[in-house]
């Protein structure tokens, strides 16, 4: 009895795209390349153009994907709780999606999920009374905050948990303790904690931010 092969996925641009960011979450950026994302969609690379015009329409398309990935400030939040709700989600996206922090912002040509992330976030903090001055430092400073940490996060050679004690005691070992008493205390005594996470830092860091802002914001 022979057996009917099951008919392959047509083709499509929400393939492509969806193929491509897999490509990218799995070796990176470097790794993505039309002859890549050919094989990656069993088709011949110039199948492809029939549905993308070329890498960078790839490219931005996958940020357009990432942007309608994260939470939009909450419109009926207080504007400081909806924004630590919006950076805590672009945190979780941009760790699924390493690849994408040198992307946000580098296109020219932004799509709709771009744009309307950037009004909402402006609505929020036009909410909360910012003047435009610091609603300008406000998003550079949390976009900052977020993106640097993602990045910081993606090179660490372990994400928390046990191997990040077991780690540390092995650096720990390299080195002349009596030289460097302070790296030495905090690794023994905070890091190889059961429970430490880098991670933590995050959303203490991101308060401290956010409590600034609000002390900042003129009275009336």
């Amino acid at each position: 009895m022979t057996t009917t092969p099951e008919p392959r996925e047509r083709l499509s641009r929400a393939r492509v795209i969806r193929a491509a960011m897999d490509i990218a979450d799995r070796g990176g950026i470097e790794a993505l390349t039309i002859r890549a994302l050919a094989n990656e969609l069993g088709a011949k690379p110039m199948s492809l153009y029939h549905h993308v015009d070329g890498k960078d329409a790839v490219l931005a398309a996958m940020v357009e994907d990432v942007f309608g990935q994260i939470a939009l400030p909450d419109e009926g939040t207080d504007w400081k709780q909806a924004m630590r709700e919006r950076c805590v989600s672009a945190r979780e996206v941009l760790n699924r999606h390493p690849w994408a922090v040198p992307l946000l912002e580098s296109g020219t040509t932004p799509g709709p999920n771009s744009l309307g992330h950037h009004e909402a976030v402006l609505a929020a903090l036009a909410r909360g009374g910012l003047p435009l001055p610091l609603m300008a430092h406000a998003y550079a400073i949390l976009d900052a905050f977020i993106y640097g940490y993602v990045v910081q996060e993606a090179s660490l050679p372990v994400q928390g948990g046990e191997g990040t004690a077991e780690l540390a005691a092995e650096i720990s070992q390299a080195f002349d303790p009596g030289q460097y008493p302070h790296l030495v205390r905090l690794t023994v005594e905070h890091v190889m904690k059961p429970g430490y996470s880098f991670g933590d830092s995050f959303e203490y860091g991101l308060d401290l931010l956010l409590d600034g802002i609000e002390a900042a914001i003129p009275q009336e």
